[in-house]
């Protein structure tokens, strides 16, 4: 098993995770083009979560499970579901960088179009959308310091913070792979040149989406995944994101899915009027928010690529070749996005 030593890690969950008892059997969850997220089964049939880092490639700052490990942990008693945190490993004897194993969430991952449209009628859709912008509007109005995270990050500056993280890391990864698109440049000047006044300060998930989500029978949101990303910021660039992985069916393009476009699922318009609504925040300038997601995840997205194409392959390898294409389309769609404001 990629990244893995089975024999090290079955004595570790024997010391540390009490729910799980070896022998355990392991498989790698589909999904995930960044850390590896593997399903631990036990001999009794019970079930856990296993996240850790890229075997290789590791960018500086990024992958942080320790961090992950925190944010769920301070979570785990408010009102946003996440998965019940068991035991972090650090022990670099038995993986060498960390990891941590969580409880396994009943539900399912929003991602097929034709399973999505046979199991799921209109009335669900627009039920699964309205819980997952409940459930970001409860994220956005935790204070920090109440529940222990108020050092996670500075709070103010979070757009300037990000654009210059952000793009410090693509240029990184671009010299990896001798692939540059200037237009990345170009949309992060007209970003830098107008960002917006803070809203306050909020936890941001930093990668909010339907299929980083596990959604329960009823509906509603069972769970909240991949934290690794979050920190304190600018509550709508989590919208602004959300916004960018939702298509529509009036869109000539939809490289990152197409679930939404179903009948019954909100539109873009209508998750940002009921964000307002149920966070009572101005959102009258999610056109911005937006063009910054599309530049953002070009960004994340080219630096998936530089794994990749270096051999970092253990994860889902589906649709890689598609990669430079998906970059220079979110490119121009932040571009044209800016050109709507």
């Amino acid at each position: 098993m990629d990244g893995l030593d089975i024999d090290l890690l079955t004595r570790w969950v024997a010391n540390n995770v009490h729910e799980l008892q070896p022998p355990l059997e392991l498989s790698l969850i589909a999904g995930g083009r960044s850390n590896l997220t593997f399903e631990i089964r036990d001999n009794l049939g019970n079930r856990g979560v296993l996240r850790r880092p890229p075997i290789s490639h590791v960018l500086p700052t990024a992958h942080d499970m320790e961090r992950e490990f925190r944010i769920i942990s301070a979570l785990s008693p408010t009102d946003v579901p996440v998965p019940k945190p068991l035991a972090l490993c650090t022990d670099r004897k038995v993986a060498e960088l960390p990891f941590y194993v969580m409880s396994y969430v009943e539900g399912e991952i929003l991602k097929n179009y034709e399973e999505v449209e046979r199991t799921h009628t209109p009335e669900s859709r627009g039920a699964i959308s309205k819980s997952l912008i409940s459930v970001l509007a409860k994220l956005h109005d935790i204070e920090p310091d109440a529940v222990g995270l108020g050092d996670l990050g500075r709070k103010g500056d979070y757009l300037k913070r990000q654009l210059k993280r952000w793009h410090g890391q693509y240029t990184k990864s671009s010299q990896e792979i001798d692939s540059y698109v200037p237009l990345i440049d170009e949309v992060h000047a007209k970003l830098s040149a107008r960002v917006p006044d803070q809203l306050g300060t909020a936890i941001v998930h930093g990668d909010y989406r339907l299929d980083n989500t596990m959604v329960s029978p009823e509906d509603s949101i069972a769970a909240v995944l991949d934290w690794e990303i979050c920190t304190l910021g600018d509550p709508l660039a989590d919208l602004g994101l959300l916004m960018v992985y939702w298509a529509q069916p009036e869109d000539q393009e939809a490289p990152l899915g197409t679930v939404t476009t179903l009948e019954g699922f909100y539109t873009r318009e209508e998750l940002a009027l009921e964000y307002q609504n149920q966070s009572q925040r101005d959102v009258s300038n999610i056109g911005y928010y937006l063009a910054f997601g599309y530049w953002k995840l070009a960004c994340i997205l080219q630096g998936v690529n530089s794994r990749y194409l270096q051999g970092a392959t253990a994860g889902d390898t589906t649709d890689v070749d598609k990669f430079d294409s998906q970059v220079n389309w979110l490119a121009q769609s932040a571009h044209d996005a800016l050109r709507e404001l």
